[in-house]
């Protein structure tokens, strides 16, 4: 059985916690055992090398860099990581091993809360097999990514709430190599309502699957 360790923490308008018992239960019904914790001392702990899929519902807070770089190699040997929305994106944000790990840091969201379209670029990959383009209210996202990523569905800013992005196609959805290591992510899912989307938890249940160590 693949062993997934799901730590939630940081800010709590993205409602980490119960964003991490959502996901969890994902996980347990796709065969997974979960450990949940919200110790972040964790990240310091052999339980983090045992695991097969680390999924960081984080934003903010503070990684030590003992242990930022031993995230990285423990990726780089196989172990998975992979996230939604701030988880990624925003944890950790002043750990450079951590953004070069993840791959993915938020910036902005022009309009804070909006409607948007996502439109899915690889209906060929087993993510988003059957996953039509799409409509979402959320925060969308304006990121930072690391060139390697293998984009799955985009979303185009329009510069109505800020020019500067107009016409901007940005990754909605994507998956990496990192070594041995696999990484998922999916900037959908601001809070934990969103789960109730019909492609939105679909999404990110394949996408931890995916991620998770062979």
């Amino acid at each position: 059985m693949r062993k997934a360790l799901v730590v939630w923490g940081g800010w709590q308008g993205h409602e980490p916690e119960q964003c991490a018992e959502i996901v969890t239960d994902l996980l347990r019904e796709d065969g997974f055992a979960v450990e949940v914790t919200g110790d972040l001392g964790i990240f310091g702990s052999p339980t983090l090398v045992k695991a097969d899929l680390l999924v960081p519902i984080i934003t903010g807070e503070t990684l030590e860099k003992p242990h930022a770089l031993a995230l990285v190699e423990a990726v780089r040997g196989g172990l998975g990581l992979a996230g939604h929305h701030g988880a990624l994106a925003t944890s950790f944000k002043e750990s450079a091993p951590f953004r070069y790990v993840s791959g993915v840091t938020w910036v902005a969201h022009p309009g804070n809360i909006i409607d948007f379209r996502v439109a899915v670029t690889r209906q060929d990959d087993p993510v988003m097999e059957g996953i039509p383009d799409f409509d979402y209210r959320s925060e969308q996202y304006y990121l930072h990514y690391d060139p390697t990523v293998e984009i799955l569905a985009t979303t185009t800013f329009t510069g109505a709430y800020d020019p500067a992005a107009r016409n901007v196609v940005m990754p909605v959805v994507f998956k990496r190599h990192f070594g041995a290591g696999r990484i998922f992510y999916s900037a959908l899912g601001h809070v934990a309502a969103e789960f109730d989307h019909p492609y939105m938890p679909l999404i990110l249940r394949r996408g931890l699957s995916w991620a998770a160590r062979r």
